[in-house]
């Protein structure tokens, strides 16, 4: 009798199994088709990022043609009234439905204060021209903008989100956004990806981490080369095959992880994480990665990042940790024992269509539900101020600044003064919904939010 329980039990487990398995299974293996595609024969897709560990360096990325020719970037230094072609290698990188010729060029040797004027060619066929300027190295200040994932749709409105950003933040220096900029890795996604980036994407540096969404799926996820031919300072940061990469500018020094991978890369990306940090003098640490360390979706989240990370990250002094991965808004802060707030900050944000449910852990500061949001990051002397805006309608949403002075740092949150918009439209015939709704009505209630 014993033996018969045991095994009708045993069948219902891997029945079970079998059955959540078949429900997950394009979750978790199925990649969509990528149509066949012509890479043009004119320099296209020009993107502009951080070169190397040095914030004054450049690359430049762009696609054209489906065979290397040569290729060069003419590069106008407008206050030095000099002119420069850079000769530029190209590599052919071969999908799922076609093929296309890449070409990465690296600037060294920048002038700090000075405005470039630059297009690329390939072959006889040239790109418009474009500008950017390299902030000066000796003033100390810096303000950059944050998005979390974007993959926008097909015709989607990322690009005029980022565009009103900018116009919003004139002194931003450059963008960093926490991976899945892209929906899926196929070329028509990749050609909205730089939809998105028009006018942006050629004028100040982009960075950028590796997303779920990057990667192909399967029993191992793979990451295209193209990803790299791309965002093109991985391509000499690379740890193994771990994207990872470091940018020092001004005080600010950031780091970028790539948290979507196995245990023995986690690993390897730890080691490499501990190393920087302690050689860092940067006076703000900022690490940036996919996945949030403190999920807003539960508690059992990315516990595996956070065991690789977490410790680093709270015993060498990081002030930032910038996340994305999970649709909705979110702010942690950490507490002193005396429940004192202080370093580091941690914050989920996404500019993406789609919209997440998520649990309201009492550990967060702040949430925000419904909409899309962006951040900004400034440092002028001891203080460093971190904001974030609802991206639609422009108005201010949360906000805190941190001051160092000596051996202390205080934390100031002005987020407080701002209330809460959790806004979530419930589908009638979904449970799922249904709970979630009330999770919000509970939330609401107990932080007095109408």
């Amino acid at each position: 009798m014993i033996c018969k329980v045991l095994i009708a039990c045993t069948v219902l487990v891997i029945g079970a199994v079998a059955f959540w398995c078949c429900s997950r299974w394009d979750v978790w293996f199925h990649n969509p088709e990528e149509g066949a595609y012509q890479a043009p024969n004119v320099p296209t897709r020009v993107l502009l990022t951080f070169g190397d560990a040095d914030g004054m360096s450049r690359n430049l990325s762009w696609m054209c043609g489906d065979e290397v020719r040569s290729a060069s970037v003419e590069l106008v230094d407008v206050e030095g009234g000099r002119t420069e072609h850079v000769d530029v290698a190209g590599e052919v990188f071969e999908s799922r439905a076609g093929k296309a010729a890449y070409y990465v060029a690296r600037l060294r040797d920048l002038k700090p204060g000075h405005y470039y004027r630059y297009r690329v060619w390939t072959g006889d066929e040239a790109s418009e021209w474009y500008t950017f300027f390299v902030q000066d190295a000796s003033k100390g200040d810096v303000s950059f903008l944050y998005m979390g994932d974007i993959q926008d749709s097909i015709g989607g409105i990322a690009n005029q989100l980022l565009r009103a950003a900018f116009r919003r933040n004139p002194d931003a220096e450059f963008f960093v956004c926490g991976g899945d900029l892209t929906e899926r890795p196929t070329d028509a996604y990749w050609g909205e990806t730089f939809e998105s980036l028009d006018s942006v994407g050629q004028t100040v540096p982009v960075l950028t981490v590796t997303g779920n969404h990057d990667y192909l799926k399967g029993v191992l996820m793979k990451l295209e080369r193209r990803f790299s031919l791309v965002h093109s300072y991985f391509l000499d940061s690379m740890v193994g095959e771990n994207q990872v990469f470091t940018v020092c500018y001004k005080d600010l020094q950031l780091f970028c992880l790539d948290s979507n991978r196995e245990l023995p890369y986690l690993w390897e990306q730890r080691k490499w994480l501990e190393e920087q940090l302690q050689a860092s003098r940067a006076k703000w640490k900022i690490v940036v990665l996919h996945h949030p360390l403190y999920s807003i979706k539960g508690s059992m989240n990315n516990l595996i990042q956070r065991w690789m990370f977490d410790g680093l990250i709270r015993e060498h002094g990081v002030d930032v940790v910038l996340q994305g991965h999970e649709h909705a808004y979110a702010r942690m802060t950490h507490h002193e024992a005396d429940s004192t707030a202080t370093t580091p900050v941690y914050t989920v944000s996404h500019c993406s269509p789609k919209n997440y449910r998520i649990e309201f852990n009492e550990r967060f500061d702040k949430f925000g539900s419904g909409s899309r949001y962006y951040q900004k990051v400034r440092t002028s002397g001891d203080t460093l101020f971190l904001s974030a805006t609802d991206a639609h309608t422009g108005t201010c949403y949360d906000s805190l600044f941190i001051v160092k002075k000596k051996e202390e740092t205080r934390l100031v949150d002005c987020g407080k003064e701002i209330p809460e918009v959790i806004t979530f439209t419930p589908n009638p015939n979904s449970k799922k919904d249904a709970a979630f709704a009330e999770r919000i009505r509970a939330y609401k209630q107990r932080r007095n939010i109408k």
